[in-house]
Parts: C-alpha cells; structure tokens; sequence
C-alpha cells in the first residue's frame, strides 16, 4: 500500500474488525513490520504486539467504536489526527495520534495520546 492515509484507514478499521481472525490481514495491509505503537498504557514495536494490544483493548471494551475525529495533517511523512472510542454511544476516550509513514506509505510509528490538551492559564 503506497497511500498513507489509505494505511491509517486500514490500521483504523482493524480497531473496528468484529472478527478477531480478520484483524491482522487489516494491519499486514496498513504496518510496516517493526512499528512502533506508544500510548499511556503501552509500548510495543512489531506487527505482533500491535496486534496483541488490539485484542486485548477489544477484551476490555467490547464493542468499542474507534472513530477519526478529525480531518488528517500530513507533511513529510509524518500526520497527526484525532480521535474518538464510544461505546454503547457513550464517548469513552478522545485523544490524538501523530503517526509517521515510512517511504512505501505503512505506518511505522504511532505516538497516541489521551484526552485533550488543557489551555495555558495566561
């Protein structure tokens, strides 16, 4: 896949995936194989731990929906996006990524964050 967003989408739409055995055919299409997936609550590099943390997440919040929230900037390979896990239509979490892309389009890092930032007290 040389489309970097079209990787971001497919990363996405592993979060979503209700079929567990599904899940790495969306992230073989949207990875490169040493990414590296850094949130609050994880560290991992590998197609393997990525995958690994979706199934757990989805364990922990079943029928979660990951949601882009935002419009995706992109330059030089890197992009930053928001957004969004609802669950039974309830928002649960919103956050922000900046991901960068390696030179065929797969993502090879994700640095994941929590919630939004507060505004400097001026």
């Amino acid at each position: 896949m040389s489309d970097p967003i079209a990787s971001l989408e497919s990363m996405l739409a592993a979060w979503n995936e209700p079929d567990p055995a599904k899940v790495r055919g969306h992230l073989d299409k949207a990875l490169a194989s040493d990414v590296r997936f850094v949130d609050p609550s994880i560290d991992v590099t590998g197609i393997d731990g990525f995958e690994a943390n979706v199934h757990e997440v989805k364990k922990t919040l079943p029928g979660a929906v990951y949601a882009r929230a935002s419009a995706v900037d992109s330059q030089h390979n890197f992009h930053r996006y928001h957004w969004t896990i609802h669950q039974e239509g309830k928002l649960l979490l919103e956050g922000f990524d900046a991901a960068q892309t390696n030179v065929v389009g797969r993502v090879a890092c994700v640095i994941g964050f929590f919630g939004a930032l507060a505004k400097d007290a001026a």
